[in-house]
């Protein structure tokens, strides 16, 4: 029985953080709310005793493609820098 409850409150966290990354209008925190997302996916993936797909959800997931994103949105012009010059 808790084992399910905890099952559904990772399941949760994982669409709300899901959400709330689609609805984010910044980039740099729709990256982290992803990375958060896969950080609970990894949860949920060793929560199914697959330990071997949790740490590497965990270190692609949310380690290099959040490393990736980031340097991305660095190279780029955000929308912030952008109002502030008009």
């Amino acid at each position: 029985m808790i084992l399910e409850i905890i099952h559904t409150v990772v399941l949760v966290g994982m669409v709300s953080t899901a959400v709330l990354s689609l609805r984010s209008r910044d980039l740099l925190v729709s990256t982290v709310l992803l990375a958060a997302m896969s950080l609970l996916l990894s949860l949920e993936f060793y929560l199914l005793q697959a330990p071997d797909v949790a740490i590497a959800e965990a270190g692609i997931g949310a380690g290099i493609y959040t490393a990736v994103y980031i340097i991305a949105i660095t190279k780029t012009n955000r929308w912030e820098d952008e109002r502030q010059g008009s």
